[in-house]
């Protein structure tokens, strides 16, 4: 069972994601989640992925993410996603250009619960920087 609840709290979160509804993220991650692989300045914990999101949407207001494809156990849920977006404000020192990307990222969480307490993953940083023109 605890295979579909941990799917479910992944579905959850891009839900919130979606919705733009990031002072949530409580009822997905573990207050003290960790995140292996923190984008640059993010801070820990759930307030660390607030924070980030919240500058991302800023960054990218019609951020799209989709799901190509999720395996999971009865711990860990992978998924690979495609992330499309306009860049609409300040991302990573780049100030906005107008300009659309479209990227892929993988993201593997562990969960506890139903909660995510562990966090790795990449998304194509760099081709977003690329196709915004800075990179």
């Amino acid at each position: 069972m605890s295979r579909e609840k941990n799917i479910a709290a992944q579905q959850k979160l891009g839900q919130l994601i979606e919705r733009r509804d990031i002072d949530q993220f409580g009822e997905v991650f573990a207050e003290n989640v960790q995140d292996h692989d923190p984008a640059p300045d993010q801070g820990p914990g759930v307030q660390g992925f607030k924070d980030f999101w919240q500058q991302f949407l800023t960054a990218f207001p019609d951020l799209v993410l989709t799901p190509e494809t999720m395996v999971a156990d009865d711990d860990n849920v992978a998924v690979v996603l495609t992330l499309t977006g306009t860049h609409r404000g300040p991302f990573q020192g780049v100030e906005p250009t107008g300009k659309r990307f479209t990227v892929r990222g993988v993201q593997v969480a562990r969960f506890d619960d139903g909660k995510i307490v562990e966090r790795w993953g990449a998304t194509d940083e760099a081709g977003i920087l690329k196709q915004l023109g800075a990179g």
